[in-house]
């Protein structure tokens, strides 16, 4: 999976539009029928929206430059934010969408007007869809040819997989939120309204797992891909003078910068300036050939 390319941002911003328009919509759809689903998915449409600029302004501070404080940068500012967003949509998503769906299920009220609900889901289904459309060949970019699972396992930008998940769980639930309410007037039964709302917040909170699940795992440090590693390992073996090469040490800082510790062991008898020479010739071919690496220090034992 290709993690070189610049922190992609055009999908955050078709999601944070879509989101806006649609929040706004479904509430007040949701205030004129009385629905529960369409409140589940208006908070859900809320909560995105918070989301997408969280995810922003954590692009924005992993982009500043190393001081004094932090001497190797701020790039795991984008990992914070996207674990932040990550909790979100687990604690306000999932938790209102259900606790919502069970007043209702409680102290369930027909609906009042329910065509405003259909236009209202039939908007959203379309600009949540071209959001979704356009999450998912920014993923198919990164990704390549990697299997879908793994590529979400093995990304190292949350930018990515975050966005995709929140727009897929968007048309999702909204395809939810448009069966609970026509099986709710068709069967003259309000108890699937709120039914419909319990599974929305079911599945944001599914989602939501997922999310943590990566984004934790992201802000823990993850190391680089074992490919990459073994042709660090041969670049360096490839100096007649280098004689062993210990297992190099590797942390992700941010989803295009890697710190990496090589441990090398170099031939007898090389005075300061050839192994000078040497070291900087090794942290070049490897900066050359994987440029996300810079933080590299080599280490002569």
């Amino acid at each position: 999976m290709n993690n070189k390319n610049k922190t992609p941002t055009t999908a955050i911003y078709t999601a944070f539009g879509a989101n806006v328009a649609i929040a706004i919509v479904k509430l007040t759809a949701a205030g004129i029928t009385g629905s529960s689903a369409m409140a589940s998915e208006g908070i859900h449409s809320l909560v995105d929206t918070s989301n997408e600029i969280l995810l922003l302004l954590g692009i924005r501070k992993s982009q500043k430059k190393p001081d004094a404080k932090r001497p190797f940068g701020y790039a795991k500012e984008i990992y914070f934010w996207a674990f932040v967003v990550s909790l979100l949509f687990f604690a306000l998503g999932g938790g209102m969408s259900i606790y919502e769906g069970i007043q209702h299920m409680r102290h369930p009220e027909s609906m009042e007007k329910p065509i405003w609900n259909y236009a209202v889901l039939g908007f959203a289904f379309i600009f949540d869809g071209i959001s979704l459309i356009t999450a998912w060949k920014q993923f198919r970019v990164e990704r390549g040819k990697t299997p879908f699972w793994r590529a979400v396992k093995d990304s190292k930008d949350p930018s990515t997989f975050v966005v995709l998940f929140e727009d897929a769980a968007d048309v999702i639930g909204i395809l939810i939120a448009f069966f609970g309410i026509l099986l709710s007037q068709l069967l003259h039964n309000p108890l699937l309204d709120g039914i419909a709302s319990v599974l929305i917040g079911l599945l944001l909170t599914s989602v939501a797992i997922i999310l943590v699940r990566e984004s934790r795992s992201l802000l823990m440090g993850e190391s680089a891909s074992a490919e990459e590693l073994t042709e660090v390992t041969a670049i360096a073996l490839s100096h007649p003078e280098v004689q062993q090469v210990a297992a190099p040490m590797t942390m992700y800082l941010g989803p295009q910068e890697v710190i990496l510790i090589l441990k090398i062991h170099f031939a007898d008898g090389l005075d300061s300036q050839n192994l000078s020479t040497l070291i900087h010739d090794i942290r070049e071919q490897v900066q050359q050939k994987y440029p996300q690496y810079k933080q590299l220090f080599i280490e002569p034992v």
